[in-house]
């Protein structure tokens, strides 16, 4: 049985009007119905652009954000419907690494005080003394000092900012941290040390991780198992090397394409997938399928009116798209038109009046050819002659 799962979750934001805001006008639809399931020890990556839900979702497992719709069963208990008290004993095993280091954290706390007030909350440790060998033990297994107990958060760095985030959520002894862009404020340099840490804590403390992040390498070199989100909705999930190696649905193809590879040869034939137009908006998204306006494979039958399910494929590999299969078998050009299976038809219209183009300018060039001919033969200069450089003389100044 899955240690997470989550079966058709739905968080809608009402939008208010009114003197008073009393007067619900509309919904931002920001998580629309997803399901899916987390094992023990297990990572699963979240990816999707800006505004697709990953954090609202990551909150929602926490109820951070109420859940307007759905199940989040956590260990065989539906967190959705318990009491708030209850709830609240469940966050010391499920945890979050927010996204801003500096902004999750008191600035008015040192770092003993922040990390101490949650284990204090939760009844971890007989009195602070407790807390504090505790806490040194945490702050060892991040690679931080000790004294950095009596310091606060401005007079750290962002990766060492990142790093109390984690304790704060390693105090606690979960068994989910849902981390949200963990690296996605610290350098490029910095981003390689926190994910090694996070793997390390996870190996010595069997934790299970779900971690939201945009940026594609990093859900790859961390992930077991990778969902792709689009418009609040779950597109595509499989295992990660299996999702790298053959994505199925349009919106992960052009993810994909988008990452840059080391390798210039390899960078410079690669074929690129461009998307037009902009995300849509959260509060009025298309009917059908979310992605069918940006889509280049787009259909008029299915795409616009019926929103796909996640069907299997097997091996742990999932995709909402009603033509992936044809996609994939290369019978669907990308401007939409099938391809049949056998020999091809007669030429498009579109390719008959470019042949027609062809021949019109390759008689046109044969006409000023013979024309030019003449002209010579007649004495009369053709173009091109006195070229630049040629020994035609230099015309005499007047007067």
């Amino acid at each position: 049985m899955s240690l997470l799962e989550l079966k058709g979750v739905k968080v809608h934001f009402p939008v208010k009007k009114g003197i008073f805001f009393d007067r619900v006008v509309g919904h931002v639809y920001a998580v629309d119905g997803i399901s899916l399931s987390v094992e023990a020890g297990q990572t699963y990556g979240l990816v999707g652009e800006s505004g697709c839900g990953k954090t609202t979702l990551g909150r929602a497992v926490l109820r951070l954000n109420d859940i307007t719709e759905g199940e989040v069963v956590f260990d065989g208990t539906d967190l959705a419907s318990l009491p708030e008290e209850e709830m609240r004993r469940q966050r010391q095993r499920l945890q979050m690494v927010f996204q801003d280091p500096l902004g999750s954290l008191n600035p008015r706390q040192n770092i003993e005080s922040i990390l101490s007030e949650g284990m204090a909350a939760h009844g971890i440790g007989a009195n602070q003394d407790e807390r504090r060998e505790k806490i040194k033990e945490i702050l060892a297994k991040v690679g931080l000092p000790t004294n950095a107990l009596a310091r606060y958060p401005h007079e750290f760095s962002g990766g060492q900012r990142q790093r109390i985030g984690i304790a704060r959520a390693l105090v606690l002894e979960p068994d989910v941290i849902i981390c949200d862009e963990p690296v996605s404020a610290l350098d490029v340099s910095i981003q390689a040390q926190v994910l090694n840490l996070l793997e390390e804590i996870q190996d010595s403390m069997g934790l299970t991780y779900v971690v939201i992040a945009h940026d594609l390498a990093v859900v790859r070199h961390i992930s077991d198992v990778i969902g792709v989100m689009y418009l609040g909705s779950l597109v595509e999930e499989a295992p990660s090397d299996l999702l790298y190696a053959e994505p199925k649905h349009p919106y992960t193809k052009a993810l994909m394409s988008a990452v840059p590879v080391p390798d210039p040869e390899v960078e410079d034939n690669r074929e690129r997938i461009l998307l037009t137009g902009d995300l849509p908006s959260p509060a009025n998204p298309p009917s059908g399928c979310r992605f069918h306006t940006r889509c280049p494979w787009k259909q008029d039958t299915l795409c616009a009116t019926d929103r796909p399910e996640l069907k299997d494929l097997g091996d742990g590999h999932r995709v909402a798209c009603h033509y992936a299969t044809e996609i994939a078998e290369g019978r669907l050009r990308r401007s939409g038109e099938s391809v049949p299976a056998t020999l091809p038809g007669p030429p498009s219209l579109t390719h008959e009046m470019h042949e027609m183009h062809e021949r019109e300018e390759q008689e046109e060039q044969e006409e000023r050819a013979v024309d030019t001919a003449q002209k010579v033969q007649k004495g009369q200069k053709g173009p091109g002659s006195g070229a630049s450089g040629g020994d035609e003389p230099a015309p005499a100044r007047e007067g």
